[in-house]
């Protein structure tokens, strides 16, 4: 089922996420079906739980290729439930980033360059992975989800902060990214970096 995507200033995506107990739940399947129907609904690269309102620590990520995201490279798709993260740089790398709860604007933001993360798969195994480029900025940026920050929380200079159809011009992410009409499309409207 496509769910809702909250938009920023809903207090709900401020809130920290509560740990998911019971990986056995027939209803953690569904949330997680719901999740990539609505993420893959609204073309985005992640998606966690706390955007479509449910508070819980689950988060899916991932894409081959991405038309908001052209020139990013492929990220495995992966689903984790409990995840944690740990920076092992203090570089960071500034880069724009977007979210399906932010339609519409682009911000640049600060995030690790090299990261290793892991959690809980679907199947209940866990995993462990080290990861840079994108890969380490969409797991960031929904990671940050499950902590109650958005993005926009993340810019330092609010000059790089906008409307992409102002921003880029001539870009075709203004298509995009449009907000949708909600008569016309169930979703208010990626995450993450996504």
């Amino acid at each position: 089922m496509i769910r809702e995507i909250l938009k920023m200033g809903d207090p709900r995506l401020l809130k920290v996420a509560r740990p998911v107990d019971d990986l056995a739940d027939p209803a953690l399947k569904t949330i997680i079906a719901d999740l990539y129907e609505t993420m893959h609904a609204a073309n985005g690269v992640g998606l966690a739980a706390p955007q479509v309102g449910i508070d819980l620590r689950v988060m899916i990520f991932g894409f081959e290729s991405n038309s908001r995201y052209p020139e990013a490279e492929p990220v495995p798709v992966t689903t984790l439930i409990n995840p944690w993260l740990e920076n092992l740089t203090d570089e960071t790398e500034e880069d724009w980033e977007g979210c399906l709860s932010v339609p519409g604007m682009r911000g640049l933001v600060p995030r690790s360059t090299h990261i290793r993360y892991g959690g809980t798969l679907e199947d209940g195994t866990h995993v462990e992975r080290e990861a840079h480029g994108f890969h380490a900025r969409v797991f960031q940026h929904e990671f940050d989800h499950l902590e109650g920050v958005l993005y926009p929380h993340r810019i330092r200079d609010l000059t790089r902060f906008g409307f992409i159809e102002a921003l880029f011009p001539q870009s075709d992410l203004a298509a995009l990214e449009k907000a949708p009409d909600a008569s016309q499309h169930p979703l208010t409207t990626i995450g993450d970096a996504a």
